[in-house]
């Protein structure tokens, strides 16, 4: 049974109410309209109870917005009453498309803006809310999670606030470094990998992969992300490597040190398939590095999964890598803002995460549990399975969760 078809056995926490701010509104719409029709579909008796007032509407999204003064200064704005309600606010940090107006010039909004935003719209709520919930696909600073020296600790800092401005609960996805949590321990905090969703769109897409030990490796482009290809070689049954950063301490260039190779731990990957997976693409040199690496050592096609396209340095190096045949496809989530050109591209897929978060949200309205949907080995598994059976279309795998 699908999860949207599940009989409703628990009362909600309290009335719905989903708040997109800037740069999040595709994403906010379609959460929004999955959630909404689920609930007009669902059967129950206790849908006419006053614990179920407002269950089923037309829309869950609520009005904000964060005007600015010509100053360039802002605040924030709820456009409707929130009391009572189990809010959910979506931001995309990461949106830097978003421009706005200060002293007759054109700003387009950073990460800073758009967390100050965010802290703007929960002022405005004022308490009211009987539960504040923030999903951050793209967690604030969490490139800036761990002291080195004299430096300041952005991502624990941004956490700190917004936990002591009320937040209850913060849900993001391949957090860079989970354990910064350690700057809030007695708060909810969740780190979700899109591991199922990148299977579902690679299986759609790709009609002749052997999922076996034989044709298929995982490939971790360096040691930070280990435990992403240990999840995705544990449940799918596959071997593993990895490439170890070997970098020029000496030196420091754009905030880091540079990378002088990328030394190889695996085993041999001669006519082998490879799956790259890591949490980001910034500029991209260093996974185009890796899929030169691997092409060289023979590998057949090489697979690219990471949560973020960030692309900071423009497509030109990924059309030219493709064009040399370094890679096959790209595959990055729609958590953060995707370029109209980046979706144009031949060798790029966009993974739709809209019905996911539809899941986590409606089922932390009911006050249940999501462990099942932090844990997708079963389904990847079952994925997996039907596939190497030839039993999934293309539709099939549309109507999957």
């Amino acid at each position: 049974m699908l999860r949207e078809e599940i009989v409703i056995n628990s009362i909600p926490v309290g009335p719905l109410g989903i708040i997109s701010l800037k740069g999040c509104s595709e994403l906010g719409a379609s959460v929004d309209s999955y959630i909404t029709r689920w609930r007009k579909n669902r059967q129950t008796d206790l849908k006419g109870s006053i614990a179920f007032a407002g269950y089923e509407k037309d829309s869950f999204l609520i009005g904000a917005d964060t005007p600015r003064f010509g100053s360039g200064e802002a605040k924030g704005v709820i456009k409707e009453t929130v009391r009572g309600k189990d809010i959910f606010l979506l931001v995309d940090v990461c949106n830097n498309s978003i421009e706005y107006d200060m002293a007759g010039y054109k700003n387009h909004m950073s990460p800073d803006d758009h967390f100050q935003d965010l802290k703007r719209v929960i002022a405005a709520i004022g308490g009211k809310a009987r539960r504040l919930t923030v999903i951050m696909p793209f967690l604030y600073e969490s490139r800036q999670h761990k002291r080195t020296g004299r430096e300041s600790l952005d991502c624990a800092m941004g956490l700190d606030e917004l936990y002591n401005m009320g937040v209850d609960n913060l849900i993001t996805f391949d957090a860079h470094d989970p354990r910064v949590i350690n700057a809030a321990p007695l708060n909810g905090f969740e780190s979700i990998k899109p591991s199922y969703q990148f299977l579902k769109n690679l299986c759609k897409y790709e009609k002749d992969l052997k999922f076996d030990k034989d044709h298929l490796v995982m490939i971790s482009p360096d040691e930070g992300a280990i435990d992403r290809s240990v999840y995705f070689a544990s449940v799918l049954g596959i071997d593993m490597g990895m490439f170890y950063k070997r970098r020029d301490y000496s030196q420091v260039v754009n905030g880091s040190n540079p990378i002088v190779a990328h030394e190889y731990l695996g085993i041999d990957l001669a006519g082998k398939d490879c799956i790259v997976v890591d949490d980001m693409i910034s500029s991209g040199g260093s996974m185009i590095d890796t899929a030169r690496d691997l092409k060289a050592r023979g590998a057949n096609r090489v697979f690219i999964f990471a949560t973020f396209g960030l692309f900071t340095n423009g497509m030109e190096k990924f059309d030219k890598a493709y064009e040399d045949g370094l890679f096959t496809r790209i595959l990055t989530t729609n958590l953060t803002y995707q370029r109209p050109e980046l979706r144009e591209r031949e060798y790029f897929t966009s993974v739709d995460m809209s019905k996911y978060i539809s899941y986590i949200i409606d089922t932390l309205n009911h006050d249940a549990s999501i462990s099942d949907l932090l844990d997708p080995s079963t389904k990847i598994k079952n994925l997996v399975a039907r596939y190497n059976a030839g039993q999934l279309s293309a539709n099939d795998i549309d109507e999957l969760e």
